[in-house]
């Protein structure tokens, strides 16, 4: 008897009709599977390979803050790539287990998912629609989509031939985005600078700050508040201080290349030095040792320094910020979160920095324990102020007191949701105060870096620059660094704080020359004796001053604004509230109201350097708009700041108490209350 699992006999007649039509559903099966595949390829890099390399194309000033080497990117970048489908593709395996009516609905369920996700993105582009009603429009369409693709065969062709998207998109993005000469770099740099005669090349100290405008440091008389900030004070009342200096831009890869290649910004490229071969420190490379820190840029190319200190860095942190950014991006509600606020100087400790490294000794800051705080690109900046066999250009681009705001005066720092907004009542006066705190921060910063030059032996014989980059508006309506805000309050936006000391200054003085940001490289090589390799667009202090007043910006690279000329003059200081400062019992009821983070008030440990300094919550809807809520700790108010209007977050308020001296260690005390009309205090109880 013949086994009927053996094959056929060589010589057995084949049922040829039977065989034709099981490879032909094999290779229809086959060829809906692949078109299946390339479908969701399409819809994933249409909503979300497409999207997130745009805006990382578009931002180098990412990965030269992380430190990504041209690896990591491309590792990234296939990440992006091909994870998002991987998942999407198993699920559709699964699905053909349970039989091809399945997959086919799990097939079509994923197809209308993936276009309502992209409808959310083309909503929030092309409409006003956003949050649930944006939600419901991208639902329905959808649902259309997914319809149209069940009936129809066109929309399945026209996806099939979009799955080439990814590779074009990865191509852009390698080959034609600004972050490409990131990952492939075409330049070591340009030529060095030749000396101008027989010149002394003094070592050269800058500090380039970042965010911070010169109405900041200003009193009402025009001159720098020397009671709030005395080492800005101090480093006026023995130098240059250029009144009238600008920048030229309000975003720092335009800004700073600007400042350090004298050139005015023409096209939107890298910060990088394969872009800008010719800059300070290519010019100074072949008569001075470079120590260079940069932040958001990498202008100093590899053969003329390396840059040890770093942020937070590798694959893992590049991973995580751009899983936030997809969640920004494919949000149906405008994020409020700045994305440069992910740009936050790691501290010592977080870096886990030699302790000893030397540790500022200002007796009115508390470093004996909050030294851990100081920013370890600081420290690191401190510890190579000495004196060389050589000239040296000592460089630091120190992100203070840009956002986000952490720091209060003394150095204590603090935590604060970040999505809490910089602009609207009562939020754009919380921004500025707590810029306003993270300045007197960053004067303490200035003081130290004096003392140790001082100590040193390196102030008297350095050229000492310290400057920033651009400024930004507390404006309200304005608040920000964009064209809003340089037409609303240009003051606030370009003009930024400069002082250079030259060697051997002894006394300050004030010039109210037009001073652009383009006129700091030949500036600072006229200096120190340097012959600049290539024409600048900028001209230098040593020269005569300019004719023409007229200050030009850079929104975007190649488009200047023009606006007059003139120190601007600094906006009223707040008046403080009465109420704040005063000691405060128990009053009446006021209902309930609910504060984040409570436990960190029974439990506070200043000696950790960080306390719950910023207090926010939510209120009854019975409270009216515009109240005001008086904040305390153990019996002493703090801070007085009103009821916002309700956004997307709630009816919330917020406040900052800037003076740590309201704190002690263990159980603290808070309270809330409701400023009544007629000064009453009603205390609301707190959950």
């Amino acid at each position: 008897m013949a086994d009927p699992a053996a094959p056929p006999a060589p010589d057995a007649p084949l049922d040829t009709d039977t065989g034709t039509s099981a490879q032909r559903r094999w290779d229809r099966g086959w060829r809906g599977e692949v078109g299946r595949l390339l479908e969701v390829t399409a819809l994933v890099g249409l909503v979300v390979t497409q999207p997130l390399l745009d805006v990382l194309g578009r931002s180098p000033d990412f990965f030269l803050f992380h430190r990504a080497d041209p690896g990591q990117i491309l590792l990234l970048v296939a990440l992006v790539a091909v994870v998002p489908t991987l998942p999407l593709v198993a699920l559709g395996a699964l699905s053909r287990l349970a039989g091809r009516t399945a997959r086919a609905i799990t097939h079509t369920a994923l197809v209308g998912l993936l276009l309502a996700a992209l409808a959310v993105q083309v909503g929030r582009h092309a409409t006003p629609l956003r949050g649930v009603p944006l939600l419901l429009v991208a639902a329905l369409a959808g649902a259309a989509g997914a319809a149209a693709h069940r009936r129809w065969r066109a929309p399945g062709r026209v996806l099939r031939l979009a799955a080439a998207g990814p590779v074009a998109f990865v191509v852009l993005f390698l080959l034609v985005s600004p972050t490409s000469a990131v990952v492939l770099p075409r330049s070591d740099g340009g030529a060095a600078g030749t000396a101008q005669g027989a010149a002394v090349h003094p070592p050269v100290v800058m500090l380039i700050l970042d965010e911070l405008p010169l109405v900041s440091l200003l009193g009402v008389d025009g001159r720098i508040d020397a009671q709030r900030f005395p080492h800005f004070a101090e480093l006026a009342g023995g130098s240059t201080w250029y009144r009238n200096a600008t920048g030229v831009s309000g975003w720092t890869p335009n800004a700073l290349p600007a400042m350090l290649t004298g050139r005015y910004p023409a096209r939107s490229v890298a910060p990088h030095y394969s872009q800008y071969p010719d800059n300070i420190f290519t010019a100074f490379g072949g008569l001075y040792d470079v120590k260079a820190q940069e932040s958001i840029t990498r202008l100093c190319p590899p053969s003329r320094c390396e840059q040890p200190i770093t942020p937070e860095q590798g694959l893992g942190v590049l991973v995580r910020q751009t899983g936030k950014l997809l969640g920004q991006i494919a949000g149906p509600t405008e994020s409020a979160v700045d994305p440069e606020d992910s740009y936050r100087e790691q501290t010592r400790a977080e870096a886990g920095l030699d302790a000893a490294e030397p540790v500022p000794d200002d007796p009115k800051f508390r470093w004996d324990s909050l030294d851990d705080n100081q920013p370890v690109r600081f420290t690191s900046f401190l510890a190579g102020l000495k004196p060389e066999p050589r000239p040296t250009l000592h460089f630091l681009h120190l992100l203070m007191p840009h956002s986000p705001w952490a720091y209060l005066p003394s150095g204590a720092r603090y935590d604060a949701p970040e999505d809490l907004p910089n602009d609207g009542a009562g939020w754009v006066d919380l921004a500025r105060q707590r810029h306003l705190a993270q300045l007197g921060y960053t004067d303490r910063l200035i003081g130290e870096t004096l003392r140790t030059l001082r100590a040193s032996g390196l102030y008297d014989q350095a050229l000492v620059v310290v400057t920033a980059d651009h400024g930004v508006s507390f404006r309200p309506g304005a608040q920000g660094r964009g064209m809003d805000a340089i037409k609303a309050a240009a003051g606030e936006v370009a003009w930024v704080p400069l002082f250079v000391k030259e060697p051997r200054q002894q006394t300050g003085r004030v010039d109210d020359r037009s001073w652009e940001h383009v006129d700091l490289l030949p500036t600072v090589a006229d200096e120190a004796g340097i012959r600049l390799p290539r024409r600048v667009d900028g001209r230098s202090a040593r020269q005569a001053p300019r004719t023409d007043s007229t200050k030009h910006f850079y929104d975007r690279p190649g488009e200047p604004v023009t606006f007059p000329g003139g120190v601007p003059t600094p906006p009223p200081p707040p008046a403080p509230h009465p109420l704040v400062g005063t000691e405060v019992r128990a009053g009446p009821a006021a209902g309930t109201a609910r504060v984040a983070d409570l436990a960190a008030f029974r439990a506070t440990d200043p000696d950790t350097g960080t306390l719950p300094a910023l207090v926010w919550g939510d209120v009854p809807d019975t409270v009216p708009d515009g109240t005001q809520l008086a904040v305390a700790v153990n019996g002493r108010i703090g801070a007085v700041v009103p009821v916002v209007p309700a956004d997307p977050g709630g009816r919330r308020f917020a406040a900052l108490l800037t003076d740590d001296r309201l704190f002690r260690a263990g159980a603290n005390t808070l309270d809330v209350y409701q400023v009544t009309g007629d000064g009453t205090l009603r205390r609301f109880a707190l959950s």
